[in-house]
């Protein structure tokens, strides 16, 4: 028995099972052989460390990683990006699979640059910078694929206006990963194949307003309008071509990492602290900057945040940043003030939103890494967080980092084939043990989930 792992970065239940599934006419015949469910992703329910969460089956507080970017010690502005270094501790299922002398081809799973050694193949994924740098394992499988497609592309610019060239770029990148996941599948020897494909993230943040009418910024019959629903059938297309190479032996897995939803709006959460003096600036901005070109005013400051699909608020702590002034002894009491401000933020109509407020300690066993102090997930993630400053407003119309229209929704997808029919309650933990499971395996005792029957 062998595993195909079909990663569909940001698939949505609703879009898969229900709207677009007539249109899709290779997934909706291995969906009816399926057991399948929408998967609650983990908290954050972001691409890092989402897909981490799924390979380990261990939550992102063990890992240390919360986000893409994290603070370097307790500085202000200094920071680090996550990447496949920093999640060596626990072992990925192709590593627990090694042990057992199988093989396995790893391809754009995120954050995998730098590619690692493995029993197997691997091409890293959207975080590479280039492709002039090293991004497969083995080395010399870099020479392989710029034979067969060129030059390799790991992702696309989709914070933009250039829609045209968005599509056109968006086709090319899929259909080359697709020319390589081909040849890989037919010229590799692999027990595990598990390859990510990030366009389909892309695509629903560069277009979920041409197609979906409750979009603040709806635009009826425009040309992009079934965008959406034509990458969903390019990726349908895709999935027939490799179910032609598969065998009945091979246990065939499609899964995300989260889901989407429309984004209502972005809310700036450093003006919202520094309209309630929770953040002093030294002078007011000229123009819209990011929060370390601003001239805070420290000695006067208890908190800031970031921005991103959720906010990470820190508190300005005496004895652990530079100019904290908050004591060790007031620290729960005022992060409880600051959360039960944060729950009753309002929307830009004046209406409370429906807001997560939590700590790092409520929802991890334990915080490795630098957690934030606070995590608050704006009107159920219908709004995303802007960490900028300058806008004189707390909430935006649109996001303040680029076009995007979408938001990550708590809940991917997982199908299982074959299989027998919908479940409900699926958690993204549950995902390692099940694959390892189907292969013969069973799970180490420090994974979080549960075997999917």
């Amino acid at each position: 028995m062998r595993a195909l792992v079909i990663g569909w970065d940001c698939a949505v239940p609703d879009l898969l099972f229900n709207r677009f599934l007539d249109d899709l006419p290779n997934f909706k015949r291995l969906l009816k052989n399926s057991t399948y469910a929408p998967m609650e992703s983990c908290d954050p329910p972001i691409t890092i460390p989402a897909w981490m969460v799924m390979a380990t089956s261990v939550n992102p507080g063990r890992h240390g990683i919360y986000g893409f970017r994290h603070r370097k010690g307790n500085s202000y502005n200094d920071i680090w990006i996550a990447d496949s270094t920093k999640f060596k501790k626990y072992p990925k299922v192709w590593d627990i699979l090694a042990k057992y002398g199988k093989k396995s081809c790893i391809i754009g799973l995120p954050p995998s640059y730098p590619p690692l050694p493995l029993k197997g193949c691997m091409i890293s994924c959207f975080i590479t910078p280039d492709a002039e740098k090293q991004y497969t394992y083995p080395p010399e499988l870099k020479k392989e694929i710029e034979r067969l497609v060129g030059e390799y592309i790991f992702d696309v610019e989709f914070r933009t206006d250039e829609k045209d060239a968005l599509v056109k770029n968006l086709w090319e990148m899929t259909e080359r990963r697709h020319e390589v996941i081909k040849y890989l599948m037919e010229n590799k020897e692999w027990d595990l194949f598990w390859f990510v494909e990030i366009g389909l993230d892309r695509v629903q943040h560069a277009f979920w307003r041409y197609f979906d009418k409750e979009h603040h910024l709806y635009e009826p019959n425009s040309p992009y309008k079934n965008v959406i629903r034509d990458y969903y059938k390019l990726l349908d297309k895709n999935l027939g071509e490799l179910l032609k190479i598969v065998d009945e032996d091979t246990k065939i897995f499609i899964v995300s990492d989260h889901g989407a939803k429309r984004m209502k709006g972005a809310f700036c959460i450093n003006e919202w602290l520094i309209k309630k003096r929770w953040l002093v600036l030294k002078e007011e901005p000229k123009n819209i900057i990011s929060l370390d070109k601003a001239n805070i005013d420290w000695s006067k400051t208890k908190a800031w945040g970031w921005g991103g699909y959720y906010a990470r608020v820190f508190l300005n702590v005496k004895g652990r940043e530079e100019n904290g002034i908050i004591s060790r002894e007031e620290f729960e009491k005022v992060r409880k003030e600051l959360m039960e401000e944060l729950m009753n933020a309002k929307d830009d109509r004046g209406n409370k939103m429906a807001n997560k407020v939590f700590t790092p300690e409520e929802i991890y066993p334990e915080c490795r890494g630098n957690p934030p102090d606070i995590m608050v997930y704006f009107d159920d993630l219908y709004w995303r967080s802007a960490g900028t400053i300058g806008h004189g407003k707390v909430h935006l119309e649109k996001n303040d980092t680029g076009p995007d229209d979408a938001v990550h929704d708590k809940f991917g997808v997982f199908v299982m084939y074959p299989g027998n029919g919908k479940l409900d309650g699926v958690s993204i933990y549950d995902f390692a043990p099940t694959l390892l499971s189907q292969l013969g395996i069973k799970a180490p005792l420090h994974m979080e989930g549960k075997v999917i029957k």
